[in-house]
């Protein structure tokens, strides 16, 4: 067994919120040691993980970006690869990159009241090990890195081609000149099939359930690169450029939420409009049969994917698939689609702190019963918090307000001779809410696993970084919250999530439409 190891905080994952939050913690808690560990051979998150050809952010690199470290690229929507390399940019430049333990994958957490301290247990490539820290920062994403979601296909085994998922794309895999089938409507497929019929694959077929809104934006910001082209303070260009972006995303998300029939039509519009005249436009495949914002809405920069359709090198079926076959797949409507490669883009497995157990005094803790505090902190789990993103904006908003709140609660914690915080509802009982309000089939399989948001604040998760900046940035360190003396021992454990009044409902989802697509429409993290 590998020596054991002992930090003041431990962070899990390294990507743009592990880098994050090292950066907040090396600013805000100097005086504090910090590891960041990293279970892959390199950082950066989705941004390593993901290889398939076209990866791109779905957000802009204004908001996607980190605050304290100006893009400087000239795209707003960004290729993986520049995302990748501006990434471990900031870990260098700001010595992040120093605190990180590659290889090292956290399997289990356990906090132990007697020692006030978490024990890490982790998998590294001479063994298991143990890392010892009195908090922890879950940073990790809400997806499982090592197993996708793939449908169970009828006849899949008598397909002839090759069937490849986009997560664990193969570097070696020749498209071109053949027929590609790509299945999925959201962010990973409208990459995919553009790029696919840019770099020279036969014919590319998008087939979908069901149809995702879709909106075309320019690829680079014209306004932002003149802005950093002729001020000086390079920063201050970068934040006007920020704040410009993040009001207006939240002025388009609120309008379509408020005037859902008026947004449809401006959505709706974009494709009828850029393949007027050509035989690909058909409504069926642009008009979703939910409202604008029930699920991701699809950013396609410089209208790539309207430009493939209308020159005849990618093709949209909306039908379902009845079987594979060995030529390619039957549609439910009988129609057979020809393909020597069937890509899956189906989707993401959500999974909470990449599926490391949580135990306090060794008892498993049960996610799914605690409610969220501030959108970062667990009800009645001591000195720990976790990184949820934005569904409506770029996932490194909340995740840096998070970050931020995180290192004040410390500092109060190491100011006062605490041993731990622990957020604790107080008052009535809390109503008992789904953490993330999307109807896409990827989070209605298992949200009901994760943790609750409640009604009121400071349990409430929402969906507005105005809103969140402000309240984050007042909020005081000791509403609901609990600080325990070295030596007390304040009820821990499980929490109230599943313990509301009867005629609350334990749990209130968002009910997805028929058909809901299964693909998961952002990646970040």
């Amino acid at each position: 067994m590998s020596d054991q190891q002992e930090f003041d905080v431990v962070v899990v994952g390294a990507g743009i919120s592990g880098i994050d939050i090292g950066y907040r913690l090396q600013t805000s808690n100097p005086d504090l040691s910090y590891t960041i560990l990293e279970g892959r051979s390199s950082i950066g998150g989705t941004w390593d993980l993901f290889k398939y050809p076209g990866l791109r952010s779905d957000s802009d690199m204004y908001t996607l970006g980190f605050p304290f470290e100006p893009w400087q690229g000239e795209r707003s929507i960004a290729g993986g690869d520049d995302i990748l390399a501006y990434i471990k940019h900031t870990a260098s430049k700001y010595a992040i990159d120093q605190h990180i333990q590659l290889d090292t994958m956290v399997r289990g957490i356990s906090w132990s009241s007697e020692q006030e301290r978490w024990t890490v247990r982790v998998d590294r490539a001479d063994g298991p090990g143990e890392v010892r820290a009195k908090y922890v920062y879950f940073a990790s994403g809400y997806y499982s890195y090592e197993a996708p979601y793939t449908p169970p296909f009828p006849g899949r085994e008598t397909f002839r081609g090759q069937v490849v998922h986009p997560q664990f794309w193969p570097e070696d895999l020749d498209y071109r000149g053949k027929k590609v089938v790509v299945i999925g409507s959201g962010a990973t497929a409208v990459t995919l099939v553009p790029a696919l019929a840019e770099r020279g694959a036969g014919q590319v077929t998008m087939l979908q359930r069901t149809p995702s809104y879709i909106l075309p934006l320019p690829g680079a910001d014209p306004v932002a690169n003149q802005m950093r082209a002729r001020m000086s303070n390079k920063q201050r260009a970068y934040t006007l450029t920020r704040w410009r972006n993040i009001v207006q995303t939240l002025g388009f998300y609120q309008f379509s939420r408020r005037m859902p029939k008026v947004a449809t039509k401006v959505l709706t519009s974009g494709p009828r409009v850029a393949l007027r005249g050509s035989e690909a436009y058909d409504p069926k495949h642009f008009q979703p049969p939910y409202k604008p914002w029930d699920q991701r809405v699809c950013i396609i920069p410089d209208g790539d994917l309207f430009r493939e359709l209308k020159k005849g090198n990618a093709e949209i079926v909306t039908d379902t698939i009845a079987e594979f076959v060995p030529e390619g797949i039957r549609t439910g409507s009988g129609q057979l689609i020809e393909a020597d490669i069937i890509v899956t883009a189906t989707g993401l497995q959500m999974l909470l702190g990449g599926g490391a157990d949580v135990e306090i005094d060794g008892e498993q803790v049960d996610l799914s019963r605690h409610f969220v505090y501030r959108g970062c902190m667990l009800e009645g789990v001591p000195n720990a918090a976790l990184s949820i993103g934005y569904t409506n904006a770029s996932w490194t908003l909340r995740s840096d307000l998070s970050a931020q709140f995180f290192c004040r609660v410390v500092k109060h914690t190491e100011k006062g001779g605490f041993a731990a915080f622990v957020p604790r509802v107080k008052g009535a009982p809390l109503r008992s809410l789904s953490v993330l309000d999307l109807t896409s089939g990827y989070v209605q399989r298992l949200v009901a696993t994760f943790p609750k948001r409640g009604d009121r604040r400071p349990w409430m998760v929402r969906q507005n970084y105005l809103l969140d900046s402000l309240e984050m940035r007042r909020a005081t360190v000791d509403s609901e919250m609990e600080y325990v003396r070295p030596g007390e021992r304040p009820k821990l454990g499980n929490g109230t999530a599943a313990s509301v009044p009867e005629d609350a409902p334990p749990v209130v989802p968002v009910t997805p439409p028929a058909e809901a697509p299964d693909e998961a429409p952002a990646l970040a993290g």
